[in-house]
């Protein structure tokens, strides 16, 4: 479990609050992208960036000379949220129109990856979440690729998450009034993939495409 502490204590509706680290990492892990919250010279920044989890760490990366990796790399206090959309839920009064979701808010200060071999193995780790099996067939990357390339890590010590899920919550009064009531699915999934045009001729879609896409090679 993590710690309540006075930033991830949940307080509006804290019945939907989370604290158990296989609710939090789940989310973690389903989500292809996260949001960071940072001042940069005195302004709050919030910036969207794709990320992945290994263990108790939550792993982020870009240009070596962005904004938002240089000021993790300097350990920058960071928020970061993630989100989930699971349904729109349309009751029989506004009021109580609502969303079902899974959300998790992290506080703390990131760290730099330094060195060939960790910076390789993050973005092995990083790529094998995104298409298992396709780092091996790439073309290994070069000195001067992982030298221009930042990647951080944040330990993953004080969050929490939030979920809502289930049918509308209505007034008890409002349970007759003659309007449909229920929740409409939103779902994320991936499309069928489209080739290249720069493509060589032959080259087939990779078998671990087709397993997560459902498309046929």
């Amino acid at each position: 479990m993590f710690e309540k502490t006075e930033r991830t204590k949940i307080a509006r509706k804290p019945d939907r609050g989370r604290y158990d680290r296989e609710t939090v990492h789940a989310i973690i892990d389903e989500a292809l992208y996260c949001h960071v919250g940072i001042v940069v010279n005195e302004r709050p920044v919030v910036i969207p960036t794709a990320h992945w989890r290994q263990g108790d760490r939550l792993y982020m990366h870009g240009s070596r000379v962005s904004r938002l990796i240089e000021a993790m790399a300097a350990g920058a206090d960071i928020c970061v949220t993630i989100t989930l959309l699971d349904g729109l839920v349309l009751a029989r009064s506004g009021f109580h129109h609502s969303m079902n979701y899974r959300s998790v808010v992290i506080f703390g200060q990131a760290a730099p990856i330094e060195g060939r071999r960790a910076k390789l193995a993050a973005m092995r780790a990083f790529m094998e979440r995104i298409a298992p099996g396709r780092w091996d067939e790439l073309r290994p990357p070069t000195g001067k690729e992982i030298a221009a390339t930042g990647i951080v890590a944040l330990k993953l010590d004080e969050a929490s998450a939030k979920v809502r899920a289930g049918p509308p919550a209505d007034d008890e009064a409002d349970y007759a009034h003659p309007v449909w009531a229920g929740v409409v699915p939103v779902t994320e999934s991936l499309g069928e993939p489209v080739p290249d045009p720069s493509l060589a001729p032959g080259i087939a879609l990779p078998a671990y495409l087709g397993r997560r896409t459902g498309a046929k090679g």
